[in-house]
């Protein structure tokens, strides 16, 4: 058993889950270390005394990692390697009792918005004079900007209300200055985020103030992209389709979660929306902004979907030519709205149904991709990863989208604007030089 060699004051936080655990770990770790304690994130050493998992409680894949994670960290607490294990988040949010009686081992458990009693728990103050400030787990160049908790919508498969409760707007003051820190740091990428980004302002301000707070981040010095995820197509504000096309800071790009193209389904999903109107806002879009990159999301598989509605979805993303796009299989979600309905798609049929949308999917990509030929582009170098340096146009997000491969010969830096013109496509990226 270890006893010796752990740093009592060190701190290694684990996150899973989505960017929005990402920003809380951020924040949390921040607040850390103003109180003087030595933080890192899924640290490689093993000289923590003190390990925070911040988990992820959205489906039962990530339910399964968050808690295997948990384990491990408890495994290792029996075994010396650490000595206190606090769990917060998402799925700590939603089954603390539970975990409390499955995994003893943890010192203590947090919901996702207590963190001020966490760091107490720590023997560390809340400084109220730091929100907003971090400590990035992000590349230098690019950082996410959450700029509301929690969600109002009634969406039938989703337990993201009860794990952070409802929408809560921050101030585009409080924003405003975030973004000046970060840029202060050398971020050139702002990727905004939030559960539901176009409900922004509706409770502070009494309505959508989605495009102002836009307009507002881009006077921020050093600050070159904006990049906007999670729209919500029902009351979808058009005014932001303005400040996209006069604000040259934020990209052309859009990431709206659309779940399903079924009238059948979005009406089972309770997404306030039909398949006729979100296909004539995403044709509105096109038209005031003809060279956007939309990214949606859909979901397959879920309770009482059959063949038709799935062929129904299939055929309207082969019509609409999403420029990004994913799907994910339905998670059968306690006590949501659509856990009362029998989870009667097997899950072959979903995975599938699943498959068969990807492989339309990629080849709309190989279509657009091949169209790019010859094409310039400015690029944001985000890493070195063999013999390429990888970038991303504003058409792309980190992660989730296509990449741009330029050859190590080219002296390049990460974090650098790069114009480059594009040699030869795949389905997912793009190789490209750079321009001299």
């Amino acid at each position: 058993m270890k006893t010796k060699g752990l740093k009592k004051n060190k701190v290694n936080v684990v996150t899973l889950g989505c960017s929005k655990n990402l920003y809380d770990s951020e924040i949390i770790m921040g607040q850390l270390k103003a109180n003087n304690f030595e933080v890192e994130h899924e640290s490689k050493e093993e000289d923590s005394a003190i390990v925070i998992v911040n988990t992820c409680g959205f489906i039962d894949n990530a339910k399964e990692e968050s808690v295997n994670t948990i384990l491990q960290y408890a495994h290792a607490k029996k075994e010396g390697w650490i000595e206190k294990l606090y769990v917060t988040g998402c799925l700590s949010q939603r089954y603390q009792p539970e975990l409390e009686a499955e995994i003893p081992e943890v010192d203590a458990f947090f919901g996702t918005r207590d963190l001020p009693r966490l760091l107490k728990t720590l023997k560390a103050d809340y400084k109220k004079e730091l929100v907003g400030e971090r400590i990035l787990t992000t590349p230098a160049h690019f950082a996410y900007l959450k700029i509301a908790e929690g969600c109002d919508r009634p969406c039938s498969f989703c337990a993201i209300p009860l794990m952070r409760g409802k929408h809560k707007s921050t101030p585009i003051e409080d924003l405003v200055k975030s973004a000046e820190r970060l840029a202060s740091k050398g971020v050139k990428e702002l990727i905004l985020i939030a559960q539901d980004l176009t409900y922004y302002g509706l409770d502070l301000y009494k309505e959508r103030k989605l495009a102002a707070l836009l307009t507002e981040l881009c006077k921020v010095e050093g600050i070159d992209w904006i990049r906007l995820h999670y729209a919500y197509p029902s009351g979808f504000p058009m005014d932001v389709l303005e400040v996209i096309k006069s604000e040259p800071k934020v990209c052309n790009y859009l990431d709206m979660p659309l779940q399903h193209a079924s009238n059948n389904m979005l009406k089972a999903m309770r997404r306030g929306i039909t398949r006729e109107k979100t296909t004539k806002l995403i044709s509105d879009i096109r038209e005031q902004i003809p060279n956007i990159a939309i990214r949606t999301t859909l979901i397959s598989g879920y309770p009482g979907e059959t063949e038709e509605d799935h062929q129904e979805m299939l055929n309207w993303v082969k019509e609409t030519r999403f420029e990004r796009l994913g799907v994910f299989t339905y998670s059968h979600e306690e006590n949501t709205h659509a856990y009362n309905f029998e989870d009667d798609v097997p899950a072959e049929v979903k995975e599938q149904r699943v498959a068969e949308i990807m492989e339309v999917q990629e080849e709309i990509s190989m279509e657009l991709n091949r169209e790019k030929v010859g094409q310039e582009f400015n690029v944001l170098i985000d890493r070195v990863e063999g013999d390429y340096f990888v970038g991303r146009t504003e058409y792309d997000s980190p992660e989730v989208d296509n990449e741009v491969l330029i050859n190590k010969k080219h002296y390049l830096r990460v974090g650098d604007f790069c114009k480059v013109v594009v040699d030869k496509t795949e389905a997912f990226d793009l190789y490209a030089s750079p321009v001299s």
